[in-house]
């Protein structure tokens, strides 16, 4: 039991959060109807404003909530792209890297043994190139990003690896969204909604899908420079 209570919080944070229907509360909707209010409150507070947003992107990133595309534009649309984008990046790294945690103190040991085939095909991956293999998952998600925070958790990925691919791994796709945010006026002026398809449009996705490529190619000359050794 003294190995499970940090998972055991953030289980009890996330019941929480679903009886108390945050996910309601950061939404596009919710976003739209306070706006004005948001942006006075980080105007009033700059610091105070970014270090909540910063704590609260943590928080959600910790505890799995999805939400974090509607929070990623919220900090594009408060503290500007590159800002919000800053803040971003922080927070979702420091909540995956507390999730990445209580996995492993908890529940590494008894879960890799039950690992079902998508956990054992990552497995594979982070054993023979972790730090490469994780960065094109964060560069390029192919995974749900709450899987990729516990796969390598459980297959026994060391933490700074782990926390520089997340860091560095999520800047380019943080930062696109954080531009539409930081566009959102617009948006919210013509009565519509932020096309979020862009992300596949050509000029963004093949960059991505470059570096993903660049990293799984790390990843493949480590595993044979490991094997010829």
């Amino acid at each position: 039991m003294k190995r499970l209570w940090p998972l055991l919080l953030l289980l009890a944070g996330l019941a929480a959060a679903w009886w108390l229907g945050a996910t309601r509360y950061i939404s596009w909707e919710a976003l739209a109807e306070n706006r004005a209010w948001l942006a006075a409150q980080v105007a009033a507070q700059p610091l105070a404003s970014a270090g909540t947003y910063m704590a609260l992107y943590a928080v959600a990133v910790a505890l799995s909530l999805p939400v974090g595309v509607w929070l990623t534009l919220a900090g594009g649309f408060l503290f500007g792209a590159w800002g919000g984008a800053a803040l971003t990046v922080l927070g979702a790294t420091f909540g995956a890297s507390m999730l990445f945690l209580a996995a492993r103190y908890a529940l590494a040991e008894t879960l890799a043994q039950k690992a079902g085939p998508r956990l054992e095909l990552l497995r594979r991956g982070l054993e023979s190139g972790g730090f490469w293999y994780l960065l094109s998952l964060r560069l390029l998600p192919v995974v749900p990003f709450w899987l990729a925070n516990l796969a390598p958790a459980l297959v026994g990925m060391r933490f700074g690896p782990y926390f520089l691919a997340t860091l560095l791994g999520i800047i380019p796709g943080t930062v696109v969204f954080c531009g539409i945010g930081a566009s959102l006026g617009e948006v919210f002026a013509s009565g519509g909604q932020p096309d979020l398809r862009v992300i596949f449009s050509p000029p963004v996705l093949l960059p991505l899908v470059g570096l993903a490529g660049l990293s799984l190619l790390g990843a493949w000359w480590r595993g044979r420079k490991a094997s010829h050794g």
